[in-house]
């Protein structure tokens, strides 16, 4: 029988058989696809509660202890990346919705499936795992202002303010405030503790699954947004390519060990688009469509840029022997 330890380590295999299924199952059964949308909140919330469930929110203070690479963290993810973020989006068009997806997807450091990309590029996973909850804070305060300094005006107009609050309180806030409440109860007996471990079998599976349902939802749709896509591929790349340089570069100014430092870069590297997803389909028909297109171009980017990052950090970027 399958350990979740073996599903964990093999999920970047899973992420990419689903979505070969699903860019087939998409473009073949164009009707029935189309129709999956509709359980795409539904299954978000699922994986975002199972996703949150195993974030260590009280042990905030232990990463906080660690204060070298929070603050290489926190630098690299809110000041780096940003000013990076800009300059790369100065080669988009002019395209309010091109650009929000951007901004959405690469202004928000990923708090899931980074801690395994972590473990499989020989970093400290562990370090990772428990900084996951400052990022998840630090990007939901920040997220709004960079959007502000970036897009200004053009931000308030594309974001209807009531679906975008619905869209938080229901797909972040609530399997955020059940996955406290699993983690309370877990501290406190048995039962609580079973409800947790269970829940900890959720995020692989369901991450495939959104994969599944928002690809070949998305997939037919695609075409319409081709323009703008191809505009982004080529900096979600470049992306991809300056961050382990940039990351590697701070990881040497705060002196952090090897493994802090490959985590740093996968840090960098890995983005949240599945987390932003709910934000983008809660925006207006026309504007969501396009968004959407963007953030899930970004997600196929970007794994298949890890497979890369896991064997080219370790025995390139920092080598042991560093």
């Amino acid at each position: 029988m399958i350990t979740r330890e073996q599903l964990e380590n093999n999920q970047v295999w899973l992420y990419m058989l689903t979505l070969v299924i699903a860019v087939g199952f998409g473009l073949i059964w164009t009707d029935f696809s189309s129709s999956l949308v509709k359980g795409i909140s539904v299954v978000l919330g699922i994986l975002m509660y199972g996703m949150f469930s195993q974030i260590p929110f009280f042990r905030l203070k232990e990463a906080l202890s660690n204060r070298r690479f929070i603050y290489a963290l926190l630098t690299v993810n809110y000041v780096a990346i940003p000013i990076l973020v800009w300059l790369l989006t100065r080669f988009l068009p002019d395209s309010p919705p091109l650009l929000l997806g951007v901004f959405l997807v690469l202004l928000t450091p990923c708090i899931d499936y980074v801690i395994v990309f972590t473990y499989l590029g020989r970093g400290n996973e562990k370090l990772m795992l428990v900084s996951t909850p400052l990022l998840f804070v630090t990007q939901m305060l920040l997220l709004p202002l960079y959007l502000w300094l970036f897009m200004g005006e053009e931000a308030a107009t594309l974001v209807h303010v009531e679906p975008f609050v619905e869209a938080f309180l229901s797909l972040i806030v609530l399997p955020l405030v059940i996955a406290l409440v699993v983690q309370l109860l877990a501290k406190r007996g048995r039962l609580g503790q079973q409800l947790l471990d269970g829940s900890a079998w959720l995020p692989v599976p369901f991450m495939a699954l959104t994969l599944l349902v928002i690809v070949a939802s998305q997939i037919g749709k695609l075409s319409a947004s081709l323009d703008m896509i191809i505009y982004v591929v080529p900096v979600y790349v470049a992306f991809m390519l300056i961050t382990p340089v940039l990351s590697r570069f701070f990881a040497r100014v705060f002196r952090l060990d090897i493994g802090a430092g490959r985590a740093l870069i996968f840090s960098g590297g890995t983005r949240n688009s599945l987390v932003v997803l709910p934000f983008a389909l809660a925006l207006p028909a026309d504007t969501s469509l396009i968004v959407t297109s963007v953030i899930v171009t970004q997600t196929l980017v970007e794994i298949i840029g890890e497979l890369v990052y896991i064997r080219f950090v370790p025995n390139v970027i920092l080598k042991d022997t560093d």
